[in-house]
């Protein structure tokens, strides 16, 4: 386990944990989302108004590399950002990441709030009450992960508070951006799991009582504490109610790039669930024990590994199996217990079905098959996490279309997508009108330290984020909430 961390330096300055609250400047009106007519009509009477307002790309990608000294991983190239990250959730790093993301926002006239899970919300106020407008993403990354998934949407989030002061912009509501806590699952196998019980769809205590993978005794609620980031504002969407989630993030596939495209408009994302599945055989010598006696658990987990991608592939789904523990772990002793994590994904829920229950019969099958009647094998099924299949709202959608043709100035530079992965949106949607955008990864690759996407394309993505907010903004100032 880490060692202590000493508290945020907002915290240290005596701000409270629910609310860090001062009163901003009044902006000088430059630009305003206020009604100019029926409909969406107001907007695109501001249309060139919208236009100007640009990212930095250099500030962006300083910013963004800049954080990255915070959980820094892997070197994969000679320059200095050509590295990986090794963030975790509720790390020293990530409680560094978190730190600077406060002090930042809280400099730009945000006020912060932090939830019970940690969440943390930076939200500048508009000429109305209400809801906030919020861009969000997570800043933990996976054990071997890159510089982009994730923080990307945070930094472009603070891009866009930067750009909405530099020129003066008065939103009709608040705008907001939240860093959402542990969405990788990666330390704490529960992915997008602080999200999850700021919907109310995963009870807080059990989040809490989670253990840090790999035999390590810290807890969710223990990090929290740790790190100065256990908040009282409850972690809820009746707390801190949002009214609408933007979340811009890289594809983590190919497309994009394939098709020599620059903004994915997403449109929902796919079901996915995820098991844990046990095999129970028995420990005995390899070299004394023949083939016809013995219950090996590692054969018939890998058999099932292998059945599972045949069956997913039948289904028009996917199927990946990314940690495999077993026991006794001797050169010379045959396994007796295997544990091994199965992901299952599909477009729609009832392919998901269908896909568990063929599995789980082919799983009985490889178990009868090799068992014999003095050493019999046997396999149990956990489920860790079920993600049904998510569509967006209509709404946020067209923000989100009409922003990328107003940046890229070409219809056929965009296109609207489903996201294979899940995200901290899924949750978002279930609560508050949601979408997403894409831009490309090179070769694909996420979920590694060679992870990239092109400044260029960073920005692009930041400017269609900053334009869906404040299209949303506009929308909601037409229709009175």
């Amino acid at each position: 386990m880490s060692t202590l961390c000493r508290a945020p330096s907002w915290q240290r300055r005596g701000f409270s944990l629910k609310y860090i609250l001062f009163t901003p400047k009044p902006p000088t009106r430059a630009f305003s989302t206020s009604p100019r007519g029926p409909g969406l009509r107001s907007l695109e009477l501001d249309e060139p108004r919208l236009k100007k307002l640009k990212v930095n790309q250099s500030r962006l990608m300083d910013e963004l590399h800049h954080t990255c000294q915070w959980g820094t991983g892997e070197r994969w190239g000679e320059q200095g950002t050509e590295t990986g990250m090794r963030r975790l959730s509720l790390s020293d790093a990530d409680k560094q990441a978190r730190d600077w993301f406060v002090d930042a926002t809280k400099a730009l006239g945000c006020n912060i709030s932090v939830d019970a899970m940690g969440n943390t919300f930076a939200v500048r106020p508009g000429r109305a009450q209400g809801a906030p407008t919020f861009a969000g993403s997570h800043l933990d990354t996976q054990p071997s992960g890159g510089r982009y998934d994730g923080i990307l949407g945070i930094l472009a989030g603070v891009e866009m508070l930067r750009v909405l002061q530099e020129n003066r912009v008065e939103t009709a509501f608040p705008i907001g951006v939240v860093n959402w806590t542990n969405e990788e699952g990666a330390r704490f196998p529960i992915s997008m799991m602080s999200s999850g019980v700021w919907a109310g769809d995963i009870p807080i205590g059990h989040a809490y009582a989670l253990q840090e993978v790999g035999g390590g005794t810290a807890t969710v609620k223990s990090e929290l504490e740790r790190i100065g980031y256990l908040g009282i504002l409850p972690a809820s969407y009746e707390a801190m109610p949002m009214a609408a989630h933007f979340e811009l993030h890289i594809e983590q596939g190919p497309i994009l790039e394939k098709e020599e495209q620059k903004i994915g408009i997403v449109k929902g994302v796919q079901a996915y669930r995820w098991y844990t599945v046990e095999v129970i055989g028995q420990e005995a010598h390899t070299g004394t024990t023949p083939f016809g006696s013995r219950a090996d658990a590692l054969l018939a987990a890998s058999r099932m590994i292998c059945a599972s991608h045949t069956a997913a592939a039948d289904h028009g789904a996917l199927a990946s199996t990314g940690i495999l523990t077993l026991s006794p772990g001797s050169v010379n002793t045959i396994p007796g217990k295997v544990k091994f994590s199965l992901d299952i994904r599909a477009p729609s829920d009832n392919i998901i079905d269908k896909l568990e229950k063929h599995l789980k019969s082919d799983f009985d099958s490889i178990v009868s098959t090799e068992s014999t009647k003095a050493l019999p094998l046997s396999v149990t099924w956990q489920t860790d996490s079920i993600s049904p299949a998510i569509h967006f709202h209509k709404d946020c959608i067209a923000a989100v279309r009409a922003s990328a043709n107003s940046v890229l100035g070409d219809e056929a530079l965009s296109r609207e997508m489903v996201s294979g992965a899940g995200h901290d949106s899924v949750y978002a949607s279930r609560r508050c009108p949601t979408s997403m955008i894409f831009v490309p990864s090179r070769d694909g690759i996420s979920h590694n330290p060679k992870e990239y996407t092109s400044p260029g394309d960073c920005a692009i993505g930041a400017e269609v984020l900053l334009q869906s907010v404040l299209r949303y903004d506009g929308l909601r100032s037409n229709v009175g909430n």
